[in-house]
């Protein structure tokens, strides 16, 4: 059964992480269409208050890599999407179709596209860090303000030793 917990930070509202068998599965932005409505297990288990700490040392500037348990349910392609995402620095942007071709389908920005909208665990697999080809902020699942907010916050912080 998953477990859910509610968390709020100022630069990108209200967020609702979820976990099951101790492996982050969920991290949606209230603003999302993917944001859980309903009744959900609200159980705080120790990876969501880990997950909670972690988020907000992110938020202070005071970590840029999370040390946690992953478990992201998708198709195969979009698996390999998630994980160059994870791959991409700390305050660095690149283009879908850099992506693309980090995951051996170089025509497949637009799928890369809808793997980013369907990424379950936001922030953490930062698909905030993608770009349009001509430099300019496009979709993104917790709004477009969210996105340039975590690209301004990961830059003021980029070049500071931790």
């Amino acid at each position: 059964m998953k477990n859910f917990a509610k968390c709020y930070f100022d630069i990108v509202g209200k967020l609702t992480i979820g976990e099951e068998d101790g492996k982050l599965t969920d991290l949606h932005f209230e603003t999302s269409g993917t944001y859980p409505r309903g009744d959900l297990n609200m159980n705080e288990t120790p990876l969501l208050t880990e997950t909670g700490r972690q988020l907000g040392e992110y938020f202070e500037g005071k970590r840029k890599c999370f040390e946690l348990p992953l478990a992201p349910k998708g198709t195969p392609f979009q698996m390999r999407c998630w994980e160059a995402l994870q791959k991409i620095p700390y305050g660095a942007t690149v283009t879908y179709g850099d992506i693309a071709r980090a995951v051996g389908s170089p025509k497949g920005f637009r799928a890369v596209g809808l793997a980013n909208n369907r990424n379950p665990i936001a922030i953490i697999i930062p698909c905030h860090r993608v770009i349009g080809a001509n430099g300019k902020l496009v979709g993104f699942g917790g709004g477009l303000d969210v996105k340039s907010n975590l690209l301004l916050h990961e830059a003021q912080y980029v070049n500071r030793r931790l």
